[in-house]
């Protein structure tokens, strides 16, 4: 009985591994708390109200938030570029459903998944934070 105690021990121990990749390059936002109530009915967020479109909300996050209508519902990211160090060109622009940075290497991604669009070798996609409707107001947070 015995042996079978310990084979199922190594088993356990073995097969919950960590992963073992430690990307620096997800490391450049900060964890900062976020909590923003968006009128649908206001001017400034009325292009929410139409599938496809997105909104920058400013002095919110590291970078902004992007907020996304996919259709399906609504989607919210972190508009700093995460495979950048903080910077004026790091911030992600775009209207639609997929924005670009303003650095150099022009890194695109998804407003509907988050993940890069044209360079799939880059290793983060966008922070992404919780969207809840409550009739005409969204409540974004994490």
């Amino acid at each position: 009985m015995k042996p079978y105690f310990y084979l199922i021990i190594f088993v356990i121990f073995t097969s919950c591994s960590k992963n073992s990749v430690d990307n620096k390059n997800c490391k450049f936002l900060l964890d900062v708390s976020v909590n923003v109530s968006i009128n649908l009915n206001l001017p400034q967020y009325n292009q929410l109200n139409s599938i496809g479109n997105s909104v920058y909300v400013g002095n919110v996050g590291n970078g902004g938030v992007i907020v996304t209508n996919a259709g399906s519902g609504f989607f919210a990211w972190d508009a700093a570029d995460p495979n950048h160090t903080p910077s004026a060109c790091s911030i992600v622009t775009g209207s639609g459903l997929e924005g670009t940075c303003g650095c150099a290497d022009e890194n695109k991604y998804s407003f509907v998944t988050g993940q890069p669009l044209e360079n799939t070798s880059l290793q983060c996609g966008l922070k992404n934070y919780r969207v809840e409707e409550n009739g005409n107001t969204l409540l974004v947070f994490n």
